[in-house]
């Protein structure tokens, strides 16, 4: 998904920059030693972040953080797993209209954009190394949730639903580091 930060694109998750064309990016095969990614996309799977337990509705996960831009640009890429009940959390550090793709993403997920107050304002599927974005309807998203694709259906958790932490709202999970 495309974010501006600071004038210059960034992605979180497998996000695609929003100020470069379609036309311009590059597909990358699916052998992470080939390399035509830009000088600034991350090149291999980032350490495992540190995790917090995700209230989703009634249900339980765990997810690991992305705070930094470079944890939110990188994401989910170049891994080849997810546990079926693990997440992974960004903050878009200002409420916008968020958008994700799947480039250098061998995992199918499903991504929900949260507002503020940790609402779930929409759900999609992500397709292994889609490179096409995945926009928001809605333009006060603040965060995403990735999950394995299909979490959110076997889970019955639908839009409308609250995310918190085992600290408290997201806003404030986020303030506190």
């Amino acid at each position: 998904m495309g974010i501006l930060l600071a004038g210059f694109g960034i992605f979180a998750g497998c996000q695609k920059p929003a100020n470069t064309p379609s036309s311009a990016i590059s597909i990358v095969s699916t052998d992470a030693t080939a390399s035509t990614n830009k000088p600034w996309e991350p090149t291999e799977a980032q350490s495992k972040r540190s995790t917090v337990k995700l209230y989703v509705g009634a249900e339980q996960m765990d997810a690991e953080l992305c705070a930094t831009p470079r944890e939110v640009q990188t994401g989910m890429m170049f891994r080849r797993s997810m546990g079926t009940n693990d997440g992974m959390l960004f903050t878009l550090f200002y409420p916008q209209q968020a958008g994700f793709w799947m480039k250098n993403c061998y995992v199918p997920l499903s991504v929900a954009y949260i507002d503020p107050d940790g609402v779930i304002e929409e759900i999609h599927p992500l397709q292994v190394q889609d490179t096409n974005t995945v926009l928001s309807t809605a333009t006060n998203v603040r965060f995403a949730l990735e999950t394995p694709q299909g979490w959110f259906d076997v889970h019955h958790v639908t839009t409308g639903m609250v995310v918190r932490t085992e600290r408290g709202s997201l806003l404030e999970t986020f303030e506190q580091r």
